[in-house]
């Protein structure tokens, strides 16, 4: 089989043995450590190196009785917009988006309040100034209401902070490029991700609305979402007035949202900014397919210009909400580690609590960790769990390019 053409998608064998490289010991040895008594919950790694795995892990415990096993998925958070963005990368290459194209050509009722000429290209690296879910939709459940949350953003007018930076979108994002993605392609969001990520990768596990009769495997996300000293509503209020973390309650602090995210009823619906569930393994796969020139197992996931593309770094301009310099790239942010020579020419997406990935093409490494045990800092990397272990995998990946 030539490289390019079509092919069945590969069949990943099940297994319940762990897998490690020996070169990959040390990394093995750091995640097991995290997960040595009940209180530390559970979690999974895995890594591709190269396009072939090299590790593959769990341990710790999914819920207050059951072990993590290797089927085990958890909600992932903000992980999953590297996921969302992997689709709308396959819709351009088949013509069907365009970065520079307007959001309105493809979604009419966006063109109001300012927003007529916002392109894709913005929208996906966070210029598009709707970062704001406090307010946006009635209810403490109205986020889950994927039809109300559209319509509201299409008559929202933009934070005009956004021709100065960036401003993350930390709940929005995912709304609004799988809206763009299904009026394009006229197909359900989900569906989009399972043709376009899930099948072609081998791999059921990534779901935004979780299957039915795949929900016993979720583990529980524990403690509580709202680590603040006083109830989330009163903190989300009062932050949302103070200057310097404004936009971070603007944006990631609706109504509700800290019981939203342990509700049951939040595997009901598609909001790929925060709501999706996966295995270390699917994500590692789909980003060691970034990582090795945008094939993996001999199927091409992504053309070579489309990753150099993803690859190249938007604005470089601070972000209004998260107050730092993320260098976002388009749907992706470097794979930020806990180490001095940082992997600049990585993409990924790190999650609320402490979930992450990315692909590192320049040493052909892809790492993914999920975790049901939450940080404890309001920040994208948490407590620093995944900041190490990506640390001790990327030192690992270089000796080996050596």
């Amino acid at each position: 089989m030539t490289e390019g053409s079509p092919a069945e998608p590969p069949e990943v064998a099940p297994s319940t043995q762990m897998l490690v490289d020996p070169r990959f010991m040390p990394v093995a040895d750091l995640f097991f450590r995290m997960f040595y008594k009940q209180s530390q919950g559970g979690g999974a790694l895995a890594c591709y190196l190269h396009g072939e795995p090299v590790l593959d892990i769990w341990a710790g415990s999914a819920t207050r009785d059951k072990r993590w096993t290797r089927d085990t998925i958890v909600l992932s958070f903000s992980t999953g917009k590297g996921v969302a963005s992997t689709v709308v990368h396959r819709l351009v290459e088949r013509g069907l988006l365009d970065y520079d194209a307007a959001v309105a050509e493809y979604w009419p009722e966006f063109a109001v309040a300012g927003k007529e000429s916002i392109t894709l290209r913005e929208l996906m690296s966070h210029r598009a100034g709707l970062h704001k879910a406090r307010g946006l939709v009635p209810g403490r459940e109205g986020l889950l209401d994927s039809e109300a949350v559209a319509a509201a953003l299409a008559a929202s007018p933009p934070d005009p902070r956004r021709l100065h930076g960036p401003g993350y979108h930390a709940v929005t994002y995912g709304n609004l490029v799988a809206e763009v993605a299904s009026r394009a392609s006229g197909v359900p969001f989900q569906e989009l991700v399972r043709t376009e990520i899930a099948e072609p990768l081998g791999m059921d596990e990534f779901w935004f609305r979780v299957p039915e009769n795949q929900r016993h495997r979720i583990a529980r996300v524990f403690p509580k979402v709202n680590f603040l000293p006083a109830p989330w509503t009163t903190a989300s209020a009062v932050l949302s007035r103070a200057p310097g973390v404004r936009g971070l309650a603007e944006a990631g602090m609706a109504e509700g949202f800290d019981e939203l995210m342990r509700s049951p009823s939040a595997h009901d619906a598609v909001m790929p900014g925060w709501n999706g569930v996966f295995t270390a393994r699917a994500l590692a796969r789909m980003y060691a397919a970034i990582a090795n020139e945008g094939t993996i197992d001999g199927v091409r996931l992504l053309e070579k210009d489309t990753i150099e593309q993803l690859l190249e770094v938007q604005t470089r301009r601070r972000d209004y909400v998260l107050g730092i310099r993320p260098n976002w790239r388009l749907g992706y942010h470097p794979g930020w580690v806990r180490i001095r020579q940082q992997p600049l020419k990585s993409v990924g997406h790190y999650g609320f609590g402490g979930s992450g990935a990315f692909a590192d093409p320049e040493t052909g490494l892809s790492i993914a960790f999920v975790t049901n045990r939450m940080g404890n800092a309001l920040s994208t990397i948490s407590d620093g769990r995944f900041l190490r272990l990506g640390a001790a995998a990327v030192t690992v990946a270089r000796r080996a390019a050596a």
